[in-house]
This record gives structure tokens, sequence and C-alpha cells, in this order.
């Protein structure tokens, strides 16, 4: 098959940061300004749109030959763009989206080989002969966006023409632009692609043109209420401190010092909490729940879903295909991944929509009281099914605990869940050697248990508690000491699976070939660090090497994205990689019912972690609920063995059932 390597820049008077690509696309003034292509090897060639040129027919023929594989750096920029050009000129039915299955994306490639996403630090990366050139993002600005100071003169758009040099030097940066991406292309080679990979990746495009319907209306008053409180707030805050920005962190800790007669090192979400908690002072404890309800950021999803929602309603590329290393998604412009939780019932549920779409905030707090909360907990529910539609939700059922269990042969946990039997009170069983019933004997010990599985099954110790809260549950640092030696007393196949896994990995990375670990293997490609998962697909630590960590221990490090979103040098050990192992077949697990409902036609709209939402006609919900229960359900050929359970609701709009 032919490869054709493209890139190319675009102008639009939307942000794609604020509204993504694909509202930057189907606005009616964008336009592609110049298109660089090259056919597998040979020299990489311009067309300029923007002084007149026209696409070239050879890129029009290709873009609908399903015999020419298209290959770009976040190939669904272009695959949107090209999209909306060709629904302009009538060369393809509105509604139509070019075919994903004949896109390669090799910013997904680099994902699989984890290094960076970016063009630039991918370049950098892989010591590549050609880097991208530096000048590109000034230029962008230039000649991408609207010129706010041009529209005094007449004109939003720096044109070709007005700045030569400035344009023959972007024109330069586009063909750059292709020439670093075959590069990445070719130095990818070695990456393995399994079939149902890209079957995956064209179910997950689909979803994303696809879209989910926004309840604007929600959205719109959500946020105009939330704006209304918290500037009451601010104002609330002035007056009871005097201070001309208290949101200011060093206005603030200078009050709070000269308040309470104490340093105040920092003021993190923690340390407010805490002196709310700790203070005899009722100011005090006012100003700090002040700063924590003007300080909740979740109610940013309201302006943010706005900005997705197209013309039609519809917010689409909210998903990242391959957003993290262990090839899970990353939610985009709305951060799907992070929703809150809902946890009022139903039914006040519903009253306190039709307040807020109503726009009516006196009802709503006299009704609720903390209004800021209950704004929080319906963000879920702007995601909506269209009139006569309704969404079917399914998830699997504790798929984490279920996969790591499978991978160490723990089977003690594998029968609890094949006998459907509550791991949380299974374990704590385990663990004190005693009955643990949901709602009867020793049920309080029942938390203990799930405290346990939700924090410890990755090589954590007391500080992975705390992490979840086992301070907070009244338990003391000798309590969840003892806790940890209990849990890993109970579970010593997946102790024993940490160990093996570590030293698998280890030995690939002295001795080279391939290592087996249970239903895994390690081996080494170059300097890349490979671990083949029972579906057939790896995942990736670039430029692994032994190291000795600060206990003196031997360990392990690689390349990766940092805090600091820099590349740089990260540390792992058995646990850390058995998180990414166990997270990864969990999300295989998923990727085989998405591909399977895509494939049977069945019209998902969006996905969070390890839940599915689909799109159903009222009158088939019952139906459909009963076939996704059982696409969950199916265990994969190559995960034989392990006990998958889905569990699902009906709703008309989204929310945490």
């Amino acid at each position: 098959m032919s490869r054709l390597h493209i890139d190319i820049e675009t102008y639009s008077p939307v942000s794609i940061a604020d509204c993504g690509n694909y509202k930057y696309a189907m606005h009616p003034d964008f336009r592609i300004l110049l298109v660089a292509f090259a056919f597998d090897d040979e020299p990489v060639r311009i067309a300029d749109l923007a002084s007149g040129e026209p696409v070239p027919a050879c890129i029009l023929n290709a873009l609908v030959d399903p015999d020419v594989v298209k290959v770009a750096h976040n190939a669904v920029f272009e695959r949107v763009c090209f999209t909306m050009l060709l629904r302009s000129q009538g060369l393809i039915p509105d509604g139509y989206w070019l075919d994903a299955g004949e896109w390669d994306c090799t910013m997904v490639r680099c994902a699989r080989a984890g290094l960076p996403l970016s063009l630039a630090e991918a370049a950098k990366a892989l010591h590549l002969e050609q880097q991208k050139m530096t000048e590109g993002k000034a230029l962008i600005k230039k000649f991408c966006v609207p010129n706010k100071a041009g529209a005094l003169l007449g004109s939003e758009r720096v044109m070709p023409a007005d700045a030569p040099e400035d344009w023959a030097t972007f024109k330069a940066y586009c063909v750059r632009d292709v020439e670093v991406e075959r590069q990445i292309d070719k130095a990818l080679s070695w990456v393995v692609i399994p079939d149902s990979e890209r079957w995956l990746y064209e179910a997950d495009q689909n979803i994303n043109d696809r879209g989910v319907l926004i309840d604007t209306t929600l959205a719109r008053e959500a946020g105009r209420i939330d704006a209304m409180i918290k500037a009451g707030l601010v104002q609330e805050a002035r007056a009871l401190t005097g201070l001309s920005n208290p949101n200011s962190v060093a206005q603030l800790r200078c009050w709070l010092e000269e308040r309470l007669g104490e340093e105040v090192a920092q003021l993190r979400k923690t340390d407010v909490l805490d002196i709310a908690e700790s203070t005899q002072d009722p100011v005090v404890r006012r100003v700090m729940e002040i700063r924590q309800q003007a300080g909740k950021t979740s109610c940013a999803k309201y302006p943010a879903m706005l900005d997705a929602a197209g013309d039609d309603g519809r917010a689409r590329g909210l998903l990242q295909f391959y957003g993290t290393r262990t090839g899970r998604w990353a939610g985009r412009l709305v951060q799907l991944q992070n929703l809150p939780q809902n946890h009022l019932p139903l039914e006040e549920l519903d009253f306190a929509r039709t307040l807020v779409r109503e726009g009516d905030y006196q009802t709503l707090k006299l009704c609720f009281g903390n209004v800021n909360d209950t704004l929080s907990q319906l963000i879920r529910t702007a995601l909506i099914a269209p009139p006569g539609k309704t969404f079917v939700v399914c998830d699997f059922s504790a798929i984490e605990a279920r996969v790591l269990a499978w991978l160490a042969g723990e089977q003690w946990v594998l029968d609890t869940f094949r006998q459907g039997g509550d791991i949380y009170c299974a374990t704590a069983s385990q663990m004190f050697h005693v009955p643990v019933e949901k709602h009867g004997a020793n049920a309080e010990l029942r938390q203990k248990g799930k405290i346990a599985v939700l924090a410890l099954g990755y090589g954590g110790g007391v500080s992975a508690l705390d992490a979840m809260g086992g301070k907070r549950m009244g338990m003391s640092e000798d309590e969840e000491a003892q806790t940890v030696r209990m849990w890993r007393g109970a579970n010593p196949g997946i102790c024993r699976f940490w160990k093996d896994v570590e030293g698998s990995a280890l030995a690939a990375i002295t001795h080279g070939g391939e290592w087996p670990c249970g239903p895994l293997s390690f081996r080494m490609a170059d300097t890349t660090l490979l671990c083949r998962l029972p579906s057939g697909r790896d995942i990736a630590w670039p430029e692994a090497e032994e190291t000795i960590n600060r206990f003196g221990s031997k360990s392990i490090r690689y390349k990766g994205v940092g805090e600091t979103n820099k590349w740089t040098w990260l540390e792992t050990y058995g646990g850390k990689l058995t998180e990414n192992i166990t997270q990864a077949v969990a999300r295989d697990c998923l990727g085989e019912v998405l591909t399977e409902l895509d494939t049977y036609g069945h019209r998902v709209v969006f996905h969070v972690h390890d839940e599915v939402i689909v799109e159903v006609r009222k009158e088939e919900a019952e139906k459909e609920m009963e076939t996704v229960k059982r696409f969950f359900a199916d265990v994969p050929e190559w995960a034989e063995g392990l006990p998958l359970k889905g569990a699902g609701y009906i709703t008309d709009y989204y929310l945490k059932d």
C-alpha cells in the first residue's frame, strides 16, 4: 500500500484549544491554508491554497482511496479538516466522515512506544536528524488565528501578501513537519500494532465523530449561577478580612497568621480543610469555608461544554485515544475522566435540574442549601440523549481487582468473583479470619476490606492507605500498618506477582531475550523495555536500564514525561509495573467491548474509565441493555478464565447510578 504523509496549516476564528478541532473545522470561515505532502519516499511538495493554488488532484483522490494509507501526526485533525473541505466541495455528502480506518497516526504510534505525544518532543526523544522548526509557534499565531488589532483596519487575517518573507518561512515549516513525521514513522516501524488495535482506533474515531448531546440550557444557567455565587463569596471574604484580594495566597496567609498568632506555611486544599476543622475562630472558619467553595473548579466544566458543543449541540472529540502509557483514554475539552459523582436521589436530581434550567437560584438555595455542591452533582446530567432516545450505561464490575487476581493467579479472589460474592467482604474475611457480611456479621470490617482492596493491590503501604482515606476513617498508623500486613498475608499470589514482574523486567534489560511472567512476557526492542500483554499488545518503557534505588536495591529507570511535563528519567518497580499492566489489560477488555459495539452498529457516544454510554431509541432500551451486558460478560479469547461481569442502567441523562 502507498503511504501519503501529510500536514496542513489552517485558519479558523474558533479557538481550537477551547473548542476542539471538530468545532474549529466546522466553522463556516474555516480554511486550509497549506497542504504539505509526500507519497512514500518522494520529496515533500506543498500546495499554497491561501495564495490561490488548488488542492492537488492526487491528494483529493488519495483521501477517498482505501488503498492509500494517510499518515499524519494527530491524524484526527487532518482527517476532520479534509472531511470539511470535501463536504464543502460536494465531493462527499454532509454527515459523512472520512474513514478513520484508512489513517495511520504517528502520534498514537509515539504513545505506543511510550514517547511524548507532541511532534517536537517526540523528535527530540528519538534524536532524529531533522527536528521541528522553532519558528512555527509565532507564525501560527500570525497567519492561523484572528488578528484582533487588524480588525480595526478592516481585516482579522494576515494574508500571505502582507508578509511574504514570513509566509515563505511558514511554508518551509509545514514541509519540515512532514519530513519529521515521516522520520518518526520509520523510526517506530518496530512498533507492532495488532489488527484488534487498528479496529479499536477506528471505533474510537467513530465515537468522537458522533459526539454526545449537551444540555446547553442547563450548562449555560449553571455556569451563570456558579459565577454569581463565586462573586458573592469573594465579596463576603473581602468584608470579613478587609483584604483587597482574598484570593491572593500571600494576602490571605498574612491575615491568617495575624489572626491565629502562628505561622501558616501553605494554603493547599488539605491545609485549608485542617484550619477550618481545628480553629475556634468562627471568622477564620468561615473564610476557610469560602476558600474551599470558591476554589472548586468542577463547575468550570459547564462553560467548557458550551465551548465544545457544535451548532447541533453535540460535543465531539472528548476522548484522546491512547492518552496514557497503558493505552487508556485521556479526556479532552470537558475532561470526562474526572466528572464529579452525584449522590442526590433521582427525584431530587430531576428537581434540581429543572430549577437550574429555569435559572431559579433562590428556590435552588432554599431546597438544596449548598448550591455549589448541587451544581457539581449536576455536571454529569448535562450530557443528554436526544428526544425520543435514551442512554444505556454499562460498566465492568470491579475490573481491576478481577484482572489483577487473574494475572497473579490469586484463586480465592477469582472464586469470589465467579460465585458472585462481595470482594470487600471476602477480603475482610480473609484478613480477619471471621465471616463478614455486608449487612450482617462483622459488617463493620467490610470498609477495611474495601480500602485495602482499593489501596494495596500495587505494592502500596501505609501511605497508600492514607491517600485512600485511612486516617479519615479513624485508623491509627499502627492499624494501617497491621492492615497492610494482613492484606498481604491474605494475597500471597499478588505479592509474589509483583516480584516476578520486576524480576522478569530486570532480566530482559540485563540479559536480553524474552522472559515470560505468567500470561505476560518481557523483552527489549533496542533500548525500550516491552511487556507483551495477553491481548498481543505491547506497553513500553523507553531507554529502560537497571539502576540502584534510594534504598540500595536494584531498580528500573526509564525515560518518560514527568510531573513538570518534561522528558526525564523516571523510576519504577514491581508494584508500579503491575499497576500499569493491570490497567492496560482492563483497557483491552473495554477495547474488545467498544470494537464489538461499533462493529454491530451500536451508537456509543462516549465512555468513562470502564463504563460505556450507548445512545438508543427508547422503545429498544431494554433489549439493548441485555445485548450490551452480554458484550461485557463475553470473555476475550486471550483472557480465558478471567471472570468478567457488566452491570448497567437506563437513563435519559448521564449520571452515576
